[in-house]
C-alpha cells in the first residue's frame, strides 16, 4: 500500500472505500440513534419513577386532538387554560400528600392574569405588541423554606399553537415533558430541592412571545430566577438539540444531561440571525437578565406549524431524549452543586468551546484554551511540515524548494475549496432557472447530498486539472497549515466554531508525522495517512452536515419564493462535504492528469444521469408538502370581498397553482398578477413580519346579493380617538385609540405618524414612520387602548389615516370547522376550497385558511 505505482485509482479507491465511509456510517448511525420508549411510570427494577413517554405523549395528544388548535384568542385557547391550571392543582395535591409524609417539599400554584405592551423588533422590521387578560400556570417546586425560594431555575414550555397547527410538538410535547419531570420529582423518595424550580406553561408564545414577556415583567416570583431552561419544538422527530447556550455555568449544566446533542455551531448559527426564528428565550433574558438553554426537536420540521404536527407523526423515543436530559438538568440545577447563587450578580457571555459527539462523551473547554491549542497545533504542523519536506524535484538544478512547494500546494487547495462551492452552485442554477426544476431535493434532508455532492467531487477535480502537476504532499501539507491557521485565526476573533478546523487538521498532522512508518522513502503519502486522516473529519463534518440540512432542507420551504435556496443548500452540501472529505484534494494529484481527465470525464458522466433524475422529482408530497397562505378578506370600508393567495418558496409551479384556483373559485377571468409586499400591503398585516416572506395574488370575489356584514353592524370593528386638549403643546395632538374588535383576533393596526411619546413603549422613533401594532387577547377581550402624543405637520392634515385587519376567530379552517356555520361567507369558501386543494394536489398542500376582516378609517 505504500507504492502510488504498484496501486492505481481503482484498486486505491476500492481499498480506500470502506475506511472513508466508515465516518459517515458512524455519524449516522449516531444522528439517528434514539432512546428506548418507556411505559411504565415506575422502574421495575429500582422501583423508582421514571419518565414514561407514554405519558408525555397522552398529554401532547389530549392538548392537540382533544382540545385542538389552541390559536391565541380562541375558545379552545380558554379550554387549554382550564385544562392546564386542574392538572396544576393536581400536582399540588400529590405534593400536600406527600409532603405529609415528612419530606420537606411544596409546590404552589398560580394562574397569572393580565395586560402589557412590548416592542418586538423582528427580521429588520419594528412593531409593537399588545395584549388583554393574557393569563400564565406557574408552579414552583421548592424545600418550602425562604432560602429555597430564593434562587430559583425556570423551565418554560407554551400551551398555545399557532395558525393553523394542533402543536403537539409544537409545543404541547414540551408540556408533556415538564409535567412528567414534575411527577418524577415529586414523587421520587428522599429528593428534595437546594434551590426552587419554577414551571412556567406560559399560554402565548405562538402571538410573538406575550406570555414570557406577562411573566417576566409582572410576575412577583420573576425576580427570583437566576437561569432558564426553555423547551421548543420545530419539528417532530429526533433528538432534542441545545442550540443556545448563554453562559459557561449553563453550558457546565448541560454536561451533566444523560445524552447530550449540542455544539458550538448550532450555538453560532442561531445568534448569527441567519435562522429568522425566536423563542421565548428571548423575553426572558431582555427582561429578566438571566442567562439560560434553548433546546427544541428540530427533526422533520417538514411539520413545523403545519397541520400534520399531531402525535402520530413524533417519532418513538424523542419525548424519552427531550425529558430525560431536562429532567437531570433540573436535578442539577436544583441540587447543592447548582451554580444558582453564584449569578444574582449576573452572567457573563460564554467563552466556551462545547460539542457533543459520539456517544454520550460532551466535550467543553475555554476560548483560552482554545487558542492556545490551536496555535501549538499550527506552529507544530508548520515545523513538522518543514521537517518532513522532501523536494519532489531533485534533479533540477535548484530544485523546487520548500515555500514554491508550499506556494503550488496552496494554489491548490485555494483553488480546490472554489471549485467545491462553484460546481454545485453552478448546478442549483442550472436547476432552477434553465430546467425549471428548483427545489426538486426538497423531499428527503439528505436528497441534496445526492444532487450536489458529485457536482462539489467534480468542482474539485475540474480545479485540481486546471491547476496543473503539483505533488500530492505539498496538497497535503498546504491542507494541514490552512486548516491549522483558520483554526486560530477565527478562534482569535473569538468564535467557537473554529473547532471545525481544529479537528479537520488534528488528524492530518498526526498521519502525516506516522507516514514514514508506512512509506519510509517520504517522496509520497502512504495510502494509511489518507484511511487514517480522514476517519475524524468525515465522522465530525457527516455529523455537522446532517444536522445542518435537517434544519436548512425544510426551512427552505419558508423562508421566502425569492430566496435562492438551490444555491443555499448546494452551499451548505459542498462546504460541509469539502470539511468532511478534506484529503480527495490531495488524492487527485496521486494518480497523474490523465487519471485526473478520465475522472473528470467520468463523473460528468455521472452528474448528467444525476441531474436528469432530480429533474424527474416533484418536490412536494403529502409528508412533506407546500405551504399556501390563503385569505379571504373582507373590506368593511369598500364591501368589497378577495382572494388573497400566497406562497413563502420558490418552488416551479406556484403561478399554475393560483391561476387554477382563480379559474375554479374566483369571480374573473383576468390572469392573476402578483401584488406588492410591503409594509403598506395591509391585507396580510395579520401575519406581519412573515409576511415580507411571502409572494401575493389578490383576485376580487362575488358578494351574495342582500349580504350584510356583522362586522360593520352589531359586531362592528371600531377605531375610535379620543383627543386630550389639556397642556397641548402647538403642532401636536394627544389621542387615546381605543379598538374594538369583536368576533375577532390578532387584530392590527397600521397607521403613518410622527409619534413623540406613547404608551407602548418609552422610546419611540424619532421620526415620521409606519407603524405597526399587533394585538394578542384572552377569549372575550375584545378591546384595547393606549395613548399617544404625535407631531403634526406645520399647515398640513391633522388626520392619519389607519389600516386595520383582523381574522374571525371562527373563521379559521380547519381549526373551526366543527361550527363553520357561524363562519359566513369565508368558511363557506375554505370547506370547498381545501377539498379541492386536496384533490387537486393529491395532498401535496397544506393551506393556511384564514377569514380577515379589515378596512380603513381616518382619526
Amino acid at each position: 500500500m505504500s507504492s502510488a505505482r504498484r496501486w492505481g485509482p481503482w484498486r486505491s479507491l476500492m481499498t480506500l472505500t470502506p475506511v472513508l465511509l466508515a465516518g459517515p456510517w458512524l455519524a449516522y448511525l449516531q444522528h439517528f440513534k434514539m432512546p428506548e420508549p418507556l411505559s411504565a411510570l415506575t422502574n421495575p427494577v429500582t422501583k423508582l419513577p421514571q419518565i414514561s413517554e407514554e405519558r408525555i405523549l397522552g398529554v401532547a395528544k389530549h392538548l392537540s386532538e382533544g382540545i385542538g388548535y389552541r390559536t391565541v384568542g380562541t375558545y379552545e385557547h380558554s379550554l387549554a387554560d382550564k385544562w392546564m391550571i386542574e392538572a396544576a392543582e393536581q400536582v399540588q395535591r400529590n405534593c400536600e400528600r406527600i409532603n405529609r409524609t415528612g419530606r420537606k417539599i411544596e409546590c404552589e400554584v398560580w394562574r397569572q392574569e393580565g395586560s402589557g405592551n412590548h416592542r418586538f423588533d423582528m427580521m429588520g422590521k419594528r412593531l409593537y405588541k399588545t395584549y388583554v387578560n393574557l393569563s400564565n400556570i406557574i408552579v414552583r417546586i421548592s424545600d418550602g423554606t425562604p432560602e429555597g425560594k430564593e434562587h430559583a431555575v425556570l423551565v418554560n414550555a407554551h400551551l398555545d399553537s399557532t395558525l393553523p397547527s394542533p402543536g403537539a410538538a409544537d409545543d404541547a410535547l414540551p408540556v408533556g415533558v415538564m409535567l412528567d419531570c414534575m411527577r418524577v420529582l415529586v414523587e421520587t423518595p428522599k429528593w428534595t430541592p437546594k434551590h426552587a424550580i419554577i414551571f412556567l406553561f406560559n399560554h402565548a408564545e405562538e402571538s410573538l412571545q406575550d406570555g414570557s414577556h406577562l411573566f417576566s415583567t409582572q410576575h412577583p416570583i420573576a425576580n427570583t430566577v437566576r437561569a432558564v431552561v426553555n423547551l421548543e419544538a420545530a419539528g417532530t422527530t429526533g433528538r432534542e438539540i441545545l442550540f443556545q447556550a448563554t453562559s459557561e455555568q449553563m453550558i457546565e449544566a448541560y454536561s451533566h444531561v444523560p445524552r447530550p446533542y449540542g455544539t458550538i455551531f448550532a450555538n453560532d448559527i442561531f445568534s448569527s440571525g441567519i435562522i429568522l426564528s425566536d423563542t421565548d428565550f428571548r423575553q426572558f433574558e431582555q427582561y429578566l437578565n438571566v442567562t439560560g438553554l434553548d433546546m427544541a426537536v428540530v427533526g422533520n420540521s417538514y411539520l413545523y406549524h403545519m397541520r400534520k404536527d399531531l402525535v402520530e407523526n413524533i417519532q418513538p423515543g424523542t419525548a424519552q431524549h427531550m425529558a430525560e436530559n431536562t429532567l437531570a438538568l433540573l436535578r442539577y440545577l436544583s441540587s447543592k452543586k447548582s451554580p444558582l447563587a453564584s449569578l444574582t450578580a449576573g452572567y457573563s457571555r460564554p467563552t466556551t468551546v462545547f460539542f457533543a459527539h459520539v456517544g454520550p462523551t460532551f466535550f467543553m473547554y475555554s476560548f483560552t484554551t482554545a487558542k492556545v491549542l490551536y496555535t501549538v497545533l499550527f506552529t507544530f504542523s508548520f515545523f513538522l511540515v518543514r521537517g518532513t519536506f522532501v523536494d519532489p524535484a531533485p534533479a533540477l538544478k535548484n530544485g523546487h524548494g520548500f515555500w514554491k512547494e508550499q506556494g503550488k500546494g496552496t494554489v491548490a487547495v485555494i483553488s480546490g475549496m472554489t471549485g467545491t462551492l462553484l460546481v454545485p452552485n453552478v448546478v442549483a442554477v442550472i436547476m432552477k432557472s434553465v430546467l425549471n426544476k428548483g427545489m426538486s431535493w426538497f423531499k428527503d434532508p439528505m436528497a441534496p447530498v445526492g444532487l450536489y455532492g458529485p457536482a462539489a467531487l467534480l468542482g474539485v477535480m475540474v480545479s485540481q486539472y486546471l491547476v496543473g502537476e503539483v505533488h500530492e504532499q505539498s496538497v497535503f501539507t498546504a491542507l494541514l497549515l490552512i486548516q491549522a491557521f483558520l483554526a486560530v485565526g477565527i478562534q482569535l476573533v473569538n468564535i467557537g466554531s473554529a473547532a471545525i478546523f481544529f479537528l479537520a487538521a488534528l488528524p492530518l498532522f498526526i498521519v502525516l508525522a506516522l507516514n514514514s512508518l508506512f512509506a519510509p522513502s517520504g517522496h509520497q503519502l502512504s495510502l494509511w495517512a489518507y484511511g487514517l486522516g480522514s476517519l475524524l473529519p468525515s465522522l465530525t463534518g457527516t455529523l455537522l452536515l446532517l444536522g445542518v440540512l435537517e434544519v436548512f432542507v425544510p426551512l427552505t420551504g419558508r423562508i421566502g419564493a425569492d430566496a435562492p435556496a438551490d444555491n443555499i443548500v448546494a452551499t451548505i452540501v459542498a462546504s460541509l462535504g469539502g470539511l468532511s472529505f478534506p484529503l480527495i484534494l490531495p488524492l487527485t494529484h496521486r494518480f497523474g492528469r490523465r487519471a485526473l481527465l478520465r475522472g473528470i470525464v467520468f463523473l460528468s458522466i455521472i452528474m448528467t444521469v444525476v441531474v436528469s433524475f432530480f429533474a424527474t422529482l416533484a418536490p412536494f408530497d403529502q409528508m412533506h408538502q407546500k405551504r399556501l397562505f390563503i385569505l379571504h378578506s373582507e373590506n368593511i370600508t369598500t364591501q368589497e370581498h378577495h382572494l388573497n393567495i400566497a406562497t413563502a418558496d420558490g418552488a416551479p409551479g406556484f403561478e399554475q397553482l393560483v391561476h387554477d384556483i382563480i379559474q375554479e373559485f374566483g369571480t374573473t377571468s383576468i390572469d392573476p398578477v402578483p401584488v406588492v409586499m410591503d409594509d403598506y400591503n395591509s391585507d396580510w398585516d395579520s401575519l406581519y413580519p412573515f409576511s415580507a416572506f411571502l409572494k401575493p395574488y389578490k383576485v376580487p370575489l362575488a358578494v351574495t346579493p342582500g349580504y350584510v356584514s356583522p362586522w360593520s353592524n352589531d359586531q362592528a370593528f371600531i377605531i375610535a380617538a379620543t383627543e386630550h386638549t389639556e397642556n397641548l403643546l402647538p403642532g401636536t395632538r394627544n389621542l387615546t385609540l381605543t379598538i374594538s374588535h369583536p368576533g375577532l383576533i390578532w387584530t392590527v393596526i397600521a397607521f403613518d405618524a410622527h409619534v413623540l411619546k406613547w404608551s407602548l413603549d418609552d422610546s419611540p422613533p424619532d421620526e415620521y414612520v409606519r407603524h405597526h401594532v399587533k394585538e394578542g387577547s384572552f377569549y372575550g377581550h375584545d378591546i384595547y387602548s393606549f395613548d399617544m402624543v404625535i407631531k403634526v405637520a406645520e399647515g398640513g392634515d391633522t388626520g392619519i389615516r389607519v389600516n386595520f385587519m383582523g381574522l374571525q376567530e371562527k373563521g379559521i379552517w380547519p381549526a373551526k370547522k366543527a361550527v363553520k356555520a357561524l363562519g359566513g361567507p369565508a368558511m363557506h369558501l375554505f370547506e370547498h376550497l381545501d377539498a379541492w386543494l386536496e384533490k387537486k394536489t393529491d395532498g401535496k398542500v397544506d393551506a393556511l385558511l384564514l377569514g380577515c376582516v379589515g378596512g380603513v378609517t381616518m382619526i
